[in-house]
């Protein structure tokens, strides 16, 4: 059973052009509590972060809903997104996953959040927030 704490707020999925510098939306403020994360390839840049931060220039995909795995996760343990992501695929829930040093996080469709929510707590998981 995993503690799965729903963040405030509604977030977005962006992409930016390859080689495009980081926006000032997305560095201004960064002592504030929200999650933003980064991810640089050759094809692009994606993002993802709340929708009051989405660059001006990005593609912007909206109305997600971010759950973060509460408490600190092991970076080697097995397993924490699978629990995750598996009920929510039975339940056919869309979802964007990432992962930092600490913990794991999964978006929903904001329009899907009670039914995402309902399998995971089905699972056995405790969605707080």
């Amino acid at each position: 059973m995993l503690d799965i704490a729903l963040l405030p707020g509604e977030y977005a999925v962006c992409r930016l052009a390859a080689g495009a510098a980081l926006p000032h939306e997305l560095t201004s403020g960064l002592g504030r509590a929200d999650v933003i994360t980064v991810s640089w390839t050759a094809d692009g840049i994606s993002v993802i972060c709340p929708t009051d931060r989405v660059p001006a220039q990005a593609v912007v995909e909206t109305a997600w809903r971010c759950l973060r795995v509460a408490g600190p996760t092991e970076v080697a343990g097995a397993g924490t997104l699978a629990a995750l992501v598996d009920p929510l695929t039975e339940a056919r829930v869309s979802v964007v996953t990432f992962s930092t040093f600490d913990t794991d996080y999964v978006l929903v469709p904001a329009v899907r959040l009670a039914e995402g929510t309902a399998a995971l707590e089905r699972a056995g998981h405790r969605v707080l927030g």
